[in-house]
């Protein structure tokens, strides 16, 4: 006698296999709390000295577990922005201690209104920092580096400073320029520096109906290392953040009328 065979199910679909786990409720809501309490921070909602509410009150007023909690103050103090001391719980802390190149700090400044005087400090820094960068690209960069700066630049012609790419490309030009210098304490701001080119980029693209092209002054640094030109180099690249602080300031207050700085 013949054995039945089972009967074949040719319509039934595969059953869907989940690559990996999905993360703990808590993973996701910590990142959700600290940024909420950093953007408090910066802002000046929550001033430095001010101590914050205890783990208790604040998992409550956040719906969120104790130890979400904790790591959310974990993430805050690693960025410099809070202290935790015994007897005295979790305190918002001065400002000099603020990591303020780290990128979540910048994002999170950049969120409202943001203090004109961060932005004016952040475009001194640049403006120290960039020009005599490029001074030293001019005459240190590799053909590698020049390529890397190339394409940057061609990215942001193809995609230009409005889109999430262009802007990626951007940074790319910027972190192969300072690379190009060959100091290496000016090559560890590559990711502050660069963070805060993006977050400023895409706050003027946000808020100023029409932006400037930047692309041209970009250009101009770019030719001025690729033809070795230390001193073009620094004058342009001072051009460029001068043109990125009036365009930043008009953008936070665009009835505000201010000149545009020269370089020398």
């Amino acid at each position: 006698m013949a054995t039945a065979q089972p009967l074949s199910q040719p319509d039934a679909k595969p059953k869907r296999v989940r690559r990996r786990p999905p993360r703990p409720r808590s993973l996701r809501l910590h990142g959700t709390v600290a940024r909420e309490l950093g953007i408090r921070i910066v802002s000046g909602v929550l001033q430095p000295g001010q101590i914050l509410d205890g783990e208790i009150a604040a998992s409550v007023q956040f719906n969120v577990s104790r130890t979400a909690y904790r790591e959310a103050i974990r993430i805050l103090a690693a960025k410099g922005l809070v202290n935790s001391r015994p007897k005295i719980g979790t305190q918002v802390s001065p400002r000099r201690e603020w990591h303020l190149l780290d990128p979540d700090v910048l994002s999170w400044i950049f969120v409202g209104e943001p203090d004109e005087r961060l932005i004016a400090s952040l475009f001194e820094l640049r403006r120290i920092v960039e020009p005599d960068a490029a001074r030293l690209a001019a005459t240190r960069r590799t053909p590698e580096q020049l390529a890397r700066m190339k394409a940057g630049l061609d990215g942001v012609a193809q995609h230009g400073f409005a889109t999430e790419i262009g802007r990626r490309c951007d940074e790319e030009f910027h972190s192969a320029l300072l690379e190009a210098s060959a100091n290496d304490f000016i090559v560890s701001l590559t990711s502050g520096v660069a963070a805060a080119i993006a977050i400023t980029t895409a706050f003027k693209q946000h808020r100023l109906p029409a932006p400037h092209d930047a692309l041209p002054v970009h250009l101009a640094v770019y030719e001025a290392i690729a033809a070795q030109d230390a001193e073009g180099a620094h004058d342009a690249m001072a051009r460029l953040v001068d043109r990125g602080f009036s365009d930043t300031m008009e953008a936070r207050d665009p009835g505000a009328a201010r000149p545009i700085a020269v370089c020398c």
